[in-house]
């Protein structure tokens, strides 16, 4: 080998570029590791330039920086991404590095539509579950309510926007929506009615349903005229059954009725209907 040139030169010209390359690392290396390179500033900033209703920059940038480890150059940016995602309200952030020692944080708000389940969380029109304060919701009290089995958000959201368009024709609100653990719809309005609207048998189901109870319901509110509808359950095929309180059997009503004298081929007279609890009747049309 010693007397081979060719090997001789292959090998310097590989040891001096090992050398040069452990070099420019250890330069860098010592580079980065200056204090002008140390994180001088973290600014929080609104992802679509839409001032931030819910987020106080100055108060969650205090409140991560003590959690972000490195320097410029060394600072894990999913780890940052992540630890600012995890501040309430925050739906979804972008981390950038900027020339010399700074990053710059763009996050992306939650917008809450109503409130999801009895725990306290919220559901953001994105049909994203969150945790954050209700009070510093722009108005809680007219928050709808949402229920529903675990991934099912997004089905609901979508439910309740073409509900509100249909009970519109009427000028009723929907206030809550609940799909219950069996896929069953519930949906109670702005003037305190409960409808059964039951499962979903096809594609069409809930639409022909909702349809068939708001061209009725202008009829039924005349009939009942002063009464208040409690509940309506539309899982018949081709009627509906409600329960109201304008609806009450009379309390004599539990009397028996006296005989007519009739002929005796014309049999027994029949016996009045108990009246229901409360004096509430429920009646199928």
């Amino acid at each position: 080998m010693w007397h081979d040139v060719r090997a001789l030169n292959a090998t310097a010209s590989f040891l001096t570029a090992v050398t040069v390359l452990a070099a420019l690392v250890t330069g860098v290396w010592w580079l980065s590791q200056r204090p002008m390179f140390a994180l001088g500033s973290v600014t929080v900033e609104s992802m679509y330039g839409i001032d931030l209703k819910h987020v106080n920059a100055l108060t969650v940038r205090n409140g991560v920086i003590g959690k972000i480890r490195g320097n410029f150059f060394t600072a894990d940016l999913d780890q940052v991404r992540t630890t600012f995602e995890t501040v309430p309200w925050v739906r979804r952030a972008t981390v950038r590095r900027e020339w010399p020692n700074a990053l710059v944080v763009e996050v992306e708000e939650h917008e809450a539509i109503g409130t999801w389940g009895d725990e306290g969380r919220l559901l953001s029109v994105k049909g994203d579950v969150f945790t954050a304060n209700i009070a510093e919701t722009e108005d809680e009290l007219a928050l709808p309510a949402f229920e529903g089995p675990p991934g099912t958000e997004k089905d609901v959201l979508a439910r309740f926007a073409q509900l509100r368009t249909a009970f519109a024709r009427v000028q009723l609100v929907p206030r809550s929506l609940s799909l219950s653990d069996r896929y069953a719809w519930t949906v109670r309005l702005d003037n305190g009615m409960s409808v059964e609207l039951g499962r979903e048998q096809d594609r069409n189901t809930l639409q022909k349903r909702v349809q068939r109870l708001v061209g009725v319901y202008p009829q039924l509110v005349a009939r009942l005229q002063e009464g208040r509808i409690d509940t309506i359950d539309m899982r018949y095929p081709t009627g509906l059954a409600l329960s109201s309180a304008a609806l009450s059997v009379p309390a004599d009503a539990t009397k028996p009725v006296k005989a007519a004298k009739k002929k005796p081929e014309t049999g027994k007279p029949k016996a009045a209907a108990p009246a229901t609890p409360n004096n509430k009747t429920t009646k199928q049309i």
